[in-house]
């Protein structure tokens, strides 16, 4: 799976101008399962994230993570990192998971998130989303499961 995280002091997610997910301080997730992701990839990564230390201490080093903070989480699909853009002009998302799979993954990995505590809210998948945020930094880091053994 594939992660871009954002550290944000607030972000929310609307569909039909109404919004359906939102957090305060914390962090703003977009997730894409993969060709070839299982169960395994989804819950590693969820912790992996709540583990990542992107958060100030009170020296300003970033080094607590979302789980010390007690910050939340705004989790929503977006198939979009899949992009291949190595020709042409038009990206390509085959190596995207199929919409089932897809689907299952990223509600999975929000459970497995919310399983090891922090608040998490989601978009709609699937929907035509408006998503707004503040990030905070800004910090934004790109994660890839299959980075790790």
């Amino acid at each position: 799976m594939r992660a871009l995280i954002q550290r944000v002091t607030e972000a929310s997610v609307s569909v039909d101008g109404q919004i359906i997910g939102q957090t305060g301080p914390g962090l703003m997730i977009l997730v894409c399962a993969m060709q070839g992701d299982d169960e395994t990839a989804a819950e590693k990564l969820a912790a992996r994230i709540a583990k990542l230390r992107i958060f100030r201490d009170d020296a300003g080093k970033m080094n607590r993570s979302l789980a010390d903070t007690g910050g939340g989480a705004l989790v929503v699909s977006q198939f979009t990192l899949a992009a291949d853009t190595k020709s042409g002009n038009r990206p390509g998302f085959s190596a995207a998971a199929p919409p089932d799979q897809g689907r299952f993954l990223y509600e999975l990995f929000a459970a497995a998130l919310r399983a090891l505590g922090p608040h998490v809210e989601t978009g709609e998948f699937g929907a035509e989303m408006k998503v707004s945020l503040v990030n905070d930094g800004p910090v934004t880091i790109w994660m890839d499961s299959a980075d790790r053994g």
